[in-house]
């Protein structure tokens, strides 16, 4: 008989970009001898390594990585997906595993893995080309309005600015003829495993700071290189991102070196506020300096004995 303490632990750590979560992560999983799962919607893809800012070789040598550059920037893939592929995994893993390390920042995916997502109208091809083309050459401010007179209270609730997401609602609302917010009711399912969530808390000005020092790294590390080599990629989702955009921008002469530059920085700045309005909306993350690591594995292993 499996008793309360001996059921399988998800240990999720978020935060907002350049906050300190990979190396945490790594020290958690360390601790426990646990392999790390990803929930970031871009490491996944290869030849990105740069940009996405995904864990270096050492990184991985220390620590079972999964869904780190296991697919190419052509592949479709969403939440939904991400869901079923994750939980197969973790299937997987908890059958030798005690405990498994999440960590990313991106909000759906985590959402996804923890609690579900709504059954909605798989992505069709043909209305997607469609969308892209609409976004190439009317702008996303198009997509925008329609999506307004179709779903007004959808476009109360996301980020219009992220043309990802207008695009999978309005295609949501053509595709089933009703509003995307009246289909997204966010029934909770139950999952056979405990889940602990850990944030990194760190502060405005040292966070901004880490940010600007990271995309500095970023360019000594090569990443105009990268995202040159990903030009037959630029029309994918996978690079529609902070770092692909602003230096393809360059490239085409729309910008300068620098403006590009400090557009990553700004953007890469704007993206983590929206990351920490996101996940401090959530009352189950716990948060922490992410150099704490003897308070946040106590708390871990109070939460197991408790629950």
């Amino acid at each position: 008989m499996t008793t309360n303490i001996d059921r399988p632990t998800l240990i999720v750590v978020v935060g907002p970009t350049g906050s300190g979560k990979t190396d945490l992560s790594i020290r958690i999983a360390q601790h426990y001898a646990a392999p790390i799962l990803s929930t970031d919607s871009r490491q996944m893809y290869i030849g990105m390594p740069i940009g996405t800012a995904q864990p270096t070789p050492e990184q991985l040598n220390c620590v079972e990585h999964h869904f780190i550059a296991d697919r190419t920037p052509d592949r479709e893939f969403n939440c939904g997906q991400y869901e079923i592929e994750a939980l197969a995994r973790l299937d997987e893993l908890f059958a030798t595993r005690k405990y498994v390390v999440a960590v990313g920042g991106s909000g759906l995916y985590i959402q996804a893995l923890c609690e579900g997502m709504d059954e909605l109208p798989q992505a069709d091809n043909d209305l997607r080309q469609t969308l892209h083309q609409r976004l190439e050459h009317e702008g996303l401010q198009s997509l925008v309005d329609q999506l307004r007179q179709l779903d007004p209270k959808c476009c109360d609730t996301i980020d219009i600015r992220n043309h990802a997401r207008v695009m999978r609602a309005l295609e949501v609302c053509l595709l089933s003829g009703r509003p995307y917010s009246e289909q997204r009711i966010g029934q909770r399912r139950e999952r056979p495993f405990r889940i602990i969530k850990i944030g990194t808390d760190i502060d405005r000005p040292t966070l901004y700071r880490r940010i600007d020092c990271r995309v500095d790294q970023m360019i000594a590390d090569g990443l105009e290189n990268e995202v040159e080599s990903m030009l037959p990629f630029r029309h994918c989702n996978a690079l529609q991102t902070v770092g692909y955009k602003e230096l393809f921008a360059y490239m085409d002469g729309e910008c300068s070196r620098e403006e590009a530059i400090e557009l990553i920085k700004r953007n890469s700045r704007r993206y983590a506020k929206r990351q920490m309005t996101w996940f401090r909306r959530d009352t189950e993350i716990a948060w922490f300096a992410p150099s704490d690591t003897d308070a946040i594995i106590e708390y871990i292993d109070g939460k197991v004995l408790q629950n």
